[in-house]
């Protein structure tokens, strides 16, 4: 039982951890609440961030599991897996790409647009696969299920994942608004960049020694 709950544990862990990165949202959130002066606005810009989100994981999970129906499984682990640390390569030496700008009278379409493409960016969909391998194909010997099937769980995977992360953009976004004050910031900043480069490189050199 605890085999079967660990990929779900990870699958949980990486939506709080992506969640708590500004890079994801909660900063934008916090600082969209604060240019209208409302809570309400910073619990409303969580919904199609976290949206965002999950679309750009699914797409990344669904094109992987679609590949998986015609290639086989160890080729393409090790595929994910170098372009994986290939990009936290590209992370530690330059950054990531430069933000996708969006101003602060962004509506709905435009938070949504925002988020997919900064979650693309991350490689946010990319880090679930070594906990998507285990979840979506039951077989060890890496026979690849009818693609419903995987689909359906994959499915599962996102709502797990992005149940994790909005709950853990709400919190700190929430957090800095009401208690701690954007101010914090200038003190307590911790730069997150170099953590996902170096989550980025362990996913991938997982993916390609696993």
């Amino acid at each position: 039982m605890s085999g079967e709950l660990a990929p779900w544990l990870v699958v949980a862990g990486l939506g709080a951890f992506h969640g708590i990165n500004p890079a994801m949202g909660w900063l934008f959130a916090v600082a969209l609440g604060m240019h209208r002066g409302s809570g309400r606005v910073v619990a409303w810009a969580t919904v199609p961030i976290a949206l965002g989100h999950a679309a750009s994981v699914l797409a990344t999970l669904v094109a992987f599991l679609a590949l998986g129906s015609v290639v086989e499984l160890a080729s393409l682990r090790r595929a994910a897996g170098l372009l994986l640390f290939g990009w936290s390569v590209w992370v530690f030496r330059r950054g990531h790409p430069r933000r996708v700008r969006v101003g602060m009278t962004a509506g709905f379409a435009g938070l949504f647009v925002w988020s997919f493409t900064m979650a693309s960016a991350h490689g946010a969909g990319l880090m679930l696969l070594p906990a998507l391998i285990p979840i979506c194909f039951a077989d060890a010997s890496g026979t690849v299920p009818h693609l419903a099937t995987t689909t359906t769980r994959a499915v599962l995977v996102v709502l797990v994942h992005g149940a994790a992360m909005v709950g853990a953009t709400a919190l700190v976004a929430f957090l800095v608004f009401r208690v701690l004050g954007i101010a914090v910031l200038r003190s307590a900043w911790i730069n997150l960049d170099l953590l996902w480069a170096g989550a980025l490189a362990l996913t991938g050199l997982w993916l390609l020694v696993a």
